[in-house]
């Protein structure tokens, strides 16, 4: 079972693009959007690209590939353009027997998380820093940030398969990695 997922994009069709160059090379069986779609936010600069209706379109296009979950930024206005679901605060599923919470990480993070068993993955996105590690009983995965990181200049995405979890650049450059035990 593998998975890609990518946070983050903020209305860059830019990154979009690489987005999805990447899940056409990776071919993974689903990409998992974790919120924060198309609009930049408040706080943010626009990201390259900036192009929410370029977005939406290429989003659309591939709406039959996408498992997506509602960021801050995310808003009823968005969801009536997209023609697939991105309203849900967070989303459980079960990959290689492992329970997964994906979410985007502005109400469920991993100092608020919700009940789980032990060995449980949370994935969310919401700070733009790439990060793997156990914490007590579950483990805490974030690919980063597609279009504005915020711990250095390294755009990503990431690709779990067969327990890993690999964060890499546009490049295909393995930036971090971890191994479920």
């Amino acid at each position: 079972m593998s998975f890609m997922f990518a946070s983050d994009l903020h209305g860059s069709l830019y990154y979009g693009e690489k987005v999805f160059e990447c899940y056409e090379k990776e071919q993974p069986e689903k990409l998992i959007l974790l919120g924060d779609l198309l609009y930049h936010g408040a706080r943010n600069d626009f990201p390259e690209g900036y192009s929410t209706k370029g977005l939406t379109a290429l989003l659309n296009e591939h709406k039959n590939d996408i498992i997506a979950v509602r960021g801050n930024c995310d808003s009823e206005v968005d969801q009536m353009v997209l023609e697939f679901p991105i309203m849900a605060d967070y989303i459980m599923m079960y990959a290689d027997g492992r329970p997964f919470i994906i979410t985007h990480g502005h109400v469920f993070d991993e100092t608020r998380m919700i009940p789980h068993t032990p060995g449980t993955v949370l994935v969310h996105g919401h700070t733009h820093l790439k990060i793997t590690e156990k914490i007590d009983d579950f483990y805490y995965i974030n690919p980063g940030s597609a279009a504005l990181p915020k711990d250095d200049e390294e755009h990503s995405y990431m690709m779990y398969d067969a327990g890993v979890f690999t964060i890499k650049n546009f490049d295909g450059k393995v930036l971090k990695t971890i191994t479920l035990e």
